[in-house]
Order: C-alpha cells, then structure tokens, then sequence
C-alpha cells in the first residue's frame, strides 16, 4: 500500500527567515551557509523524486555540524529546517516521527537563543504546530502556532518567510480575510543576501496562496 504523503508538512521545512552572514565569517557561520546553499538547491531546484534521498543524506551532514557547534543555535536551526523537509517529502507514519524530531531540535535550539537567525527556530516550530495534526496522532496545537508566529514577527516584522507563514496559519485557522496584508508585506521584504533562490521559491508560494485567496 503507498503511504501518502503529507503535503502540508512539505511547507513546514521552509520556515527560516536568516540574517545575512557577517563579512568575515566563522567556521559555524560557513558550516551554517553550507547546509543553507544546500537546502535551498533542493528545495527549489531538485526534481521532487530525488529529494527525499538528498535531504536524507543533508540531514546526516546536519546533524554532524550542530554536534561538532555544541551550544550554537544556528546549526541546530537548519537541522531542524532539513528533517521538517524530509518529512514533507517522505510521507506517512515516517513523517510524523521525523516531525517529532525536528520539533525536540527547534525546542534545543530555541533554549539555547530564541533570537538565533531572526527568530527561524520559533517560525520553524511554529509551522509544524499547524501543519502537523493533533491529538491523538500528532502533537499539532493551532494556539502554540499562533504564539510562535507572533513571537517571530516581533523579531522579524518585515521578513518574508514570517509574514508568509503568519498568513498561511490564518488561512488555515479560517481567518483568510486577515491574511492578504500579511502575504502583500511578504512580497514587499526585502531581498536577503546570498538568499537569491529561496527568496525567489518563497515568492512562488507567496504568490500561489495570493492567487488562490483572491480567486475565491
């Protein structure tokens, strides 16, 4: 039997919204770009058939890194960015371990500094609290993802990917009326350095759930 995949986690894996890296980086700031380069490839540009196995293996390498930067929120953040993604591609009973995970890793990260990459942790988490499902199969809680996406809006009020899913949990909490200004606000955020791919994939999505609302 095929197990079917859970398309609304896929969009759970996007959730960061980062700082532009400092001129003179670090050894944890150019492990951070690395794994951020290859999501983004993978995300947006690799065929959705060969994804799973790349963020497989991506989640291996990310896992490496927030090892190796014990106390550093950062690594910790694209992790859990990465494992969100495999369960959006993976699917099924596998997806909502993966989820499981991914939560237990935005929570470290978060412990370690809330403030970490303009709050992507408390996004990221925010967003499998509405796209995972509640009690008794899953830990989805709509009133936890409302807080966490206020959370990271206050950090980060002109960013793209939080304004983004601030309106895409509206949508689905049935307030689609109060999501247009957020989705305007996403398409006016202003580009992120080094971010050219996932800025140009986010603002696919933003115009996708556009189009989608005004077409009701």
């Amino acid at each position: 039997m095929k197990t079917r995949r859970l398309p609304l986690l896929a969009g759970a894996c996007a959730a960061a919204a980062l700082l532009a890296l400092p001129a003179f980086a670090s050894p944890v700031d150019d492990t951070v770009a690395e794994l951020q380069r290859d999501w983004e490839v993978i995300r947006y540009q690799t065929p959705q058939a060969e994804r799973e196995k790349r963020f497989e293996a991506l989640a291996t390498k990310a896992h490496q890194a927030s090892s190796s930067f014990g106390g550093r929120a950062e690594p910790l953040v694209w992790e859990g960015i990465i494992v969100s993604s495999l369960a959006g591609e993976k699917g099924g009973l596998g997806a909502l371990g993966l989820a499981k995970q991914a939560k237990a890793i935005y929570e470290q990260a978060i412990r370690i500094d809330p403030k970490s990459l303009d709050g992507s942790a408390l996004n990221s988490l925010a967003v499998l609290y509405y796209k995972v499902p509640g009690w008794p199969l899953g830990f989805g809680d709509k009133a936890k993802a409302g807080s966490l996406l206020q959370q990271a809006l206050a950090l980060n009020p002109q960013g793209i990917d939080p304004n983004f899913f601030y309106a895409e949990y509206l949508v689905e909490t049935d307030h689609a009326s109060d999501a247009l200004p957020y989705l305007e606000k996403a398409l006016q955020a202003p580009p992120r350095p080094g971010r050219q791919i996932a800025d140009t994939g986010r603002r696919e999505e933003v115009r996708a759930l556009l189009a989608k609302l005004k077409a009701r």
